[in-house]
């Protein structure tokens, strides 16, 4: 037992030093609390190793799909949403997606015994896992309800912290009228097409504004604010597929099978970027202009090598579609920069019958973006009254059925 205990703590400490090395972990609140709380108790029956490396593990896949649909979050994102929520001793915080209960237990490790979680999801097993996880690390200050969390908890508001560990295509009203005046909402909101951001959210006098953001992708919310996915197989073989979401219109099994097996037009745009800089600003800039906001498309490795497709990372690049046609982002590699790093040039292929043109147009939106909007800082809001959309300025409104996002190039 001795020896076990030696090499659960010894794993603990390891991924702390790791996340805190990749700077997701940066407060003494947060690294106490993933040191301290047992993530293996929370997935029982997985290796130790794997239980602590920086890996999602998934714990639950829908039936009829085989999609996951619950599972214990990176251990990164987990720390970077923690630290965006800013915890206090004796809050009172509402979590959306109780999962395995490991969030919310490490939530309560930083409320502390004065403070009171409650986590909510909307299956049975899901909610009798998570109790019987908790119990087995000893976690008292955290309750787990059974509930659709797009509805919130009315009965235990207002909060002083509310989290969401499920992506929502809108922020549901329930959610901002129970937090507590001062109150901070954390959610990884899906902006358009494939890209999605957790959000800080704090009231202002013009409506909810963001106090910062980072790059994250959750399962969809299901339930009344459902944001479900769906496949669309290019090849007939799953070897080339697109995952489009309820905003990407035109996208057809039917019309776009095979289309990878038509005429290759491929464009560059003289736009750099240096090895390991991050393509998140592009991708959300591309999907608020794009008619048909850009989608994920996943590619097997045999596809890649024999020539069918030249995605811009080795299994995965941003892509737009028309009824018939396609076209997605590439790379090559361009001069070394001045103090010698890397670099690479984003190219656009598109395929189908009006492939030549979505590419340019596509190919033209980058160039855009490069001149005119690469160095400025992007903010979003919820607001009261949403500004007119001028995108030839960066200015963005996302329509939602309740209130609006507004994205902004400042």
């Amino acid at each position: 037992m001795g020896e076990i205990n030696d090499s659960v703590s010894h794993l603990r400490n390891k991924l702390v030093d790791l996340l805190r090395g990749r700077n997701a972990v940066r407060s003494p609140a947060v690294d106490s609390a993933i040191r301290t709380v047992p993530r293996h108790l929370f997935v029982p029956g997985v290796p130790l190793e794997d239980a602590y490396a920086n890996e999602a593990v998934y714990t639950k896949h829908d039936e009829t799909s085989a999609a996951s649909i619950s599972a214990a979050s990176q251990p990164e994102i987990v720390a970077m949403m923690l630290e965006q929520l800013q915890l206090r001793p004796g809050q009172r915080v509402l979590e959306l997606g109780a999962g395995t209960g490991y969030n919310a237990a490490l939530i309560g490790a930083i409320v502390g015994e004065g403070g009171h979680v409650i986590t909510i999801d909307i299956d049975q097993d899901l909610v009798d896992g998570a109790r019987e996880h908790l119990a087995a690390a000893s976690v008292r200050n955290v309750e787990v309800v059974l509930a659709d969390g797009a509805l919130g908890h009315p009965p235990a508001a207002p909060y002083d912290r509310l989290i969401a560990t499920v992506g929502a295509f809108e922020t549901p009203t329930s959610w901002l009228e129970q937090l507590a005046p001062g109150g901070r909402l954390v959610v990884p909101l899906r902006l358009a097409g494939a890209v999605s951001r957790s959000i800080i959210l704090e009231r202002d006098a013009n409506g909810w504004a963001d106090r910062g953001s980072e790059m994250a992708v959750f399962m969809p919310l299901r339930g009344i604010g459902d944001d479900a996915r769906r496949t669309i197989d290019l090849t007939g073989t799953g070897e080339v597929t697109l995952q489009a979401h309820k905003d990407n219109h035109e996208c057809e099994q039917a019309a776009l099978a095979g289309i990878l097996n038509s005429t290759r037009h491929e464009t560059w745009t003289g736009v750099l970027f240096g090895s390991g800089v991050s393509f998140e600003w592009l991708d959300l800039w591309l999907a608020c202009r794009l008619d048909n906001p850009i989608m994920r498309m996943n590619v097997e490795p045999a596809a890649k090598e024999r020539g069918l497709v030249s995605p811009m990372f080795p299994t995965v690049a941003m892509a737009t579609a028309t009824s018939n046609s396609l076209a997605y982002l590439t790379i090559r590699t361009a001069p070394s920069a001045a103090d010698g790093g890397k670099q690479f040039e984003v190219g656009v292929i598109g395929h189908g019958s009006a492939g030549p043109d979505l590419a340019e147009r596509v190919r033209s939106d980058i160039v855009t973006w490069a001149q005119d909007s690469r160095t400025r800082s992007v903010r979003f809001a919820l607001p009261d009254t949403p500004p007119a959309a001028d995108p030839d300025h960066g200015r963005f409104v996302l329509h939602r059925p309740h209130r609006p996002i507004t994205v902004t190039w400042e």
